[in-house]
């Protein structure tokens, strides 16, 4: 035996040698395995937290939109269309010129022809205000949208660590939420003041070599439209619209907030300056300018469009005296922020390729950011 053991006990040890290594690597491959089976499961797992999270997260952003477009969207349109009839009411000028037109000897020909020049200024200003206030407010909101999407991801990743759900993070406080809507009332609280005379004084530019014996046909309508458009955008500062849409100055933020009945509690108001300046950078964008000036041409030549249904296609194609346009002109003023030509006019802004692209865009750098 001892022989057999000296003979081959180097055999022996090589063998258990291999065998031990052979185990022990067996062991370091089945640790590393198990590792590897829990990191997978972890991984699993968290994929499939990030997916409910993204879920909730895509609900809560679409209720969000439903109550910008079902409550917030329509009540701004509401008021802004009673402050623009109200700043904007051309009865007293009509009134005028009927009773002089059943009367003849209460109007003199100098007192007509400026009652008729004053009713051209503010017919074709009250209709591009309209233009303007629909499409900015439309384009203004669907920003608010998205930058509350972007605080609310940005805010569930850091707040979800230790939670899965979404109602145990700590979210953009509702009350904020509801102040940032309601400044979007400041367009008609504030900001018309200075706009109307802005769009007068460029309606005043364009129309001042027009006459009231002018013909104007659809591509004369949609052209002096235009023109009125583009002067109004050039005057002023760059993105002086951001000023007619918003406060400059944060202190006045909590002060439309509360005067828009959107909470008493001010005091804890960092997010909610924090989404107004968001807002304001967007606003003051060269892309947003972009969507701005596709937006408003876009709605420009929806409202010629009906213009020359209103007039009859004969008619207004053929041309008609710009007195007898004037009239008709009001009245689309009028119309355009009522329903259900308001609702229309909102669709086509968002149907614009341009700007999809642009909120796309703006939401998917919401979600790498």
């Amino acid at each position: 035996m001892w022989e057999f053991w000296r003979k081959h006990k180097r055999k022996v040890y090589v063998t258990l040698g291999v065998f031990g290594s052979g185990y022990l690597l067996y062991k370091i491959y089945d640790a590393r395995r198990r590792r590897l089976c829990d990191l997978e499961t972890q991984l699993s797992a968290e994929r499939e937290s990030e997916e409910l999270i993204k879920t909730q997260i895509q609900a809560h952003f679409e209720s969000v939109q439903i109550i910008a477009d079902s409550t917030t969207l329509p009540h701004v349109m509401q008021f802004l269309e009673n402050q623009i009839n109200e700043n904007l009411d051309l009865t007293h000028l009509t009134e005028r010129l009927i009773q002089g037109k059943g009367h003849p000897n209460t109007l003199t020909a100098s007192e007509k022809l400026e009652l008729w020049d004053r009713l051209k200024i503010l017919s074709f200003t009250k209709m591009l205000s309209s233009i303007w206030a629909v499409t900015m407010l439309s384009l203004y909101i669907r920003v608010q949208v998205n930058i509350l999407g972007r605080h609310l991801y940005i805010d569930t990743a850091r707040g979800l660590e230790s939670s899965q759900l979404l109602e145990e993070a700590e979210l953009i406080d509702k009350n904020d939420e509801r102040q940032f809507l309601a400044c979007a009332d400041y367009l008609s609280h504030s900001g018309l003041v200075g706009l109307i005379p802005l769009v007068e004084a460029a309606t005043v530019e364009v129309l001042k070599g027009k006459q009231l014996k002018d013909f104007f046909d659809d591509s004369v309508l949609y052209d002096t439209l235009i023109h009125i458009v583009e002067t109004l955008m050039v005057m002023g500062n760059p993105h002086h619209w951001v000023g007619y849409l918003m406060p400059e100055v944060a202190g006045d933020y909590r002060t439309l907030a509360s005067s828009s009945g959107s909470g008493s509690d001010l005091l804890h108001n960092t997010k909610f300056e924090l989404l107004m300046e968001e807002t304001r950078a967007v606003l003051s964008s060269g892309e947003f300018a972009n969507v701005v000036d596709i937006s408003l041409r876009r709605l420009v030549h929806e409202v010629s469009n009906d213009m020359v249904i209103e007039c009859g296609e004969n008619n207004l194609k053929s041309g008609m005296a710009l007195a007898r346009l004037i009239p008709r002109i009001a009245r689309r003023g009028q119309l355009l922020l009522a329903e259900p030509n308001r609702s229309r006019y909102i669709h086509i802004i968002r149907s614009i390729p341009e700007v999809e692209l642009f909120f796309t865009l703006l939401y998917s750098t919401t979600l790498v950011s």
